[in-house]
């Protein structure tokens, strides 16, 4: 009798261990669907589908800091292509400089009344001078407000007979303003400088 009884005992104890090892291992299998339900949801929320007539795009979200990043960048290269890019038509010339100012504070402007009080936009146009910026390096800090950006660039001055290439260096601060049609980045450019603007050889 007392044998048959720890035989029971045996038995029990087994049938125990074997639905503690099944029970646990069915918590740790809902734990993993659970953690993998929620990176699929996670994921599909980041990514969107675009449909547009015929074709279907696919956009992902970034992180807040890489848009900020994305978005200063964009500000800063809008508002030295608008400000450089010009061709010798004087209703162009005031239309792109309208929306470079509308980017920037009084630094922009004053360099603007500068060059303007000098002549340099009716030699533009009395020259039929064209001129083109392009990007070669630009650096934005967003990490921290006050954000800093450093441009660097080729001006490719554009005359009838040839031309002509200079390095153009300049440096300012952004600050977050409100978004509008006007600006639609919500960055304002402050103490903007030329630092180089310099011929380069042939």
């Amino acid at each position: 009798m007392f044998k048959r009884m720890q035989t029971l005992d045996d038995r029990f104890q087994a049938i125990r261990l074997y639905a503690l090892l099944l029970s646990s291992a069915s918590v740790a299998l809902g734990g993993y669907a659970l953690f993998q339900s929620r990176k699929i949801v996670s994921d599909a929320q980041t990514r969107v589908l675009v449909l547009a007539p015929g074709q279907v795009y696919q956009a992902y979200a970034v992180a807040e800091s890489e848009q900020l990043r994305i978005e200063a960048r964009d500000h800063v290269r809008s508002f030295h292509e608008y400000f450089f890019s010009l061709d010798p038509d004087e209703k162009l010339i005031e239309a792109n400089l309208k929306r470079a100012l509308y980017l920037s504070d009084a630094s922009a402007k004053q360099t603007y009344d500068l060059l303007r009080e000098k002549g340099y936009y009716a030699g533009l146009i009395s020259g039929n001078i064209s001129q083109r910026l392009l990007l070669d390096s630009l650096q934005v800090q967003v990490q921290s407000p006050p954000y800093w950006f450093r441009c660097q660039a080729t001006q490719h001055i554009i005359r009838s007979s040839g031309v002509s290439r200079r390095r153009l260096m300049t440096e300012g601060k952004l600050r977050r303003v409100g978004r509008s049609e006007h600006n639609p980045h919500g960055f304002l450019i402050e103490n903007w400088k030329i630092l180089e603007n310099t011929d380069l050889r042939p």
